[in-house]
């Protein structure tokens, strides 16, 4: 967690992040025609209007004790503060009636933003609010600022898929990604000599992190091998054909159940075309971009549900990696040393991986080999989360936010599995190694593929 630093230091820099992360979800919602706010694209999701108020209300609740302001509607501060954990329980059954109409909930925001920001500014020149920001839980070294900043870009990444899964109708054109023909890699794995992958970061001496994200565990790691990259739509085709979706010994009981409950037969993303080429099996099936229908991109990594990725998986002989797994391919080296980030120990950019918002859909797995780990692993930091076969659970020495307890905690059930690496839309200031996903294994709307392993 960040250590605290004079107003000076911190105020600014933070200040300037959170104004480029409104930027960054007001472009999002500027997508939408005004009849759209109220459209529900996923149904285990909140309609689009909660989140347009959500961000600003978490703002508040977070900062406004902190800042020492009253609120300023209180009833709106609770209607938006909380989202929906995407599957488990009964289905939201809200009528867009219920909800606010768009002109009062922008006018929320908009006093929201001014009274935060009018007290952030006035830090520099108000010896109360210097001690607010350098000491104590409250602001304390900026980590309030950083849980607005991150909470808000990952919704940005969530209303991403959001918007993905609204009918083309539903948003404003935009440029289409054109057809992607390049032909996907050959599958081969690497192995991974024995070694130590080191999960988290110790408290008080790395970047902000989550509560999860604390805090440092050494793990030992026999030798395996691993996918070179995650598995491609090109690849999965093959368990498609081979009837992997009509095969219940590829599943685990309660993953078929839901197949079947669900009547699923090919990953989300996919369409199937009426007609195609014999000659050319990929050609039997379209891909739902952000902004249009293209033909299946057979380099693309394949976009599944934890149980689509373990059913492959087992088709194929292999397994998931465990979380130890995949660092230990990602950060190790063959000596005793860890690297930051796949590629070295300096700051992501845009020859390491398809993130921080470059492109709204996938790009080829081999498309950035200046990401590639000290193993020859490529395509870990962006281009789609990946799943492990670890469930989300506290590290040793796990204490939860004091401000936001259930952050983490509320999650440690058993139900949901560790994602590592980051998808298209996620933003660079979350490819830290400590950084943790998770999702429950029944939700197949997400940017998340996987590779496999061998032990």
């Amino acid at each position: 967690m960040a250590t605290a630093q004079s107003a000076q230091d911190v105020q600014p820099s933070l200040l300037q992040r959170l104004q480029d992360a409104r930027a960054r979800t007001d472009a999002l919602f500027e997508l939408l025609p005004p009849n759209s706010f109220y459209q529900r694209p996923i149904a285990e999701r909140h309609r689009l209007i909660f989140y347009l108020g959500h961000l600003d209300a978490f703002d508040a609740n977070l900062l406004n004790d902190a800042l020492g302001l009253p609120s300023l509607d209180s009833e709106f501060d609770k209607l938006f503060a909380f989202g929906i954990d995407p599957v488990g329980g009964e289905l939201p059954a809200d009528a867009p009636g219920d909800w606010p109409n768009i002109a009062q909930v922008e006018k929320y925001n908009r006093e929201t933003r001014h009274r935060l920001d009018h007290a952030l500014q006035a830090i520099e020149a108000d010896e109360k609010h210097r001690a607010a920001l350098s000491q104590g839980e409250g602001l304390a070294g900026g980590t309030l600022l950083q849980v607005a900043i991150e909470h808000r870009l990952m919704h940005a990444e969530t209303l991403a898929y959001l918007l993905h899964n609204l009918p083309l109708e539903r948003k404003i054109p935009q440029p289409r990604t054109p057809a992607d023909f390049t032909p996907a890699p050959k599958p081969r794995q690497v192995t991974i000599p024995p070694g130590v992958a080191t999960l988290g970061q110790r408290r008080g001496t790395g970047p902000f992190g989550w509560d999860n994200e604390f805090e440092e565990q050494q793990n030992t790691v026999p030798s395996f091998s691993i996918g070179v990259f995650p598995v491609t739509n090109h690849e999965y085709l093959a368990f498609v054909r081979a009837g992997g979706y009509e095969e219940s010994s590829y599943w685990r009981l309660e993953d078929w159940e839901w197949r079947r409950a669900q009547r699923l037969e090919h990953p989300h993303f996919w369409v199937p075309r009426s007609s195609s080429p014999a000659s050319d099996p990929d050609m039997s099936w379209e891909y739902r971009t952000m902004f249009g229908i293209v033909p299946l991109p057979p380099s693309w990594p394949v976009y599944v549900s934890y149980a689509e990725a373990s059913a492959f998986a087992r088709w194929a002989g292999k397994k998931l990696p465990t979380e130890a797994q995949w660092h230990r391919a990602a950060y190790g080296t063959a000596g005793d040393g860890e690297r930051m980030h796949p590629w070295g120990d300096f700051a992501p950019g845009t020859a390491h991986g398809n993130f921080h918002h470059q492109r709204w859909d996938a790009a080829p797995v081999n498309a950035h080999p200046s990401g590639g780990s000290a193993f020859g692993v490529h395509d870990l930091l962006g281009n789609g989360w990946e799943w492990t076969q670890t469930s989300f659970a506290p590290l040793p020495g796990f204490e939860p936010l004091p401000f936001y307890r259930g952050y983490s905690a509320d999650f440690f059930d058993g139900k949901h599995f560790v994602l590592k690496g980051g998808s298209p839309r996620t933003d660079a200031c979350m490819l830290r190694r400590s950084f943790r996903n998770w999702f429950q294994p029944h939700y197949p709307y997400i940017y998340t593929t996987f590779r496999c392993v061998e032990e």
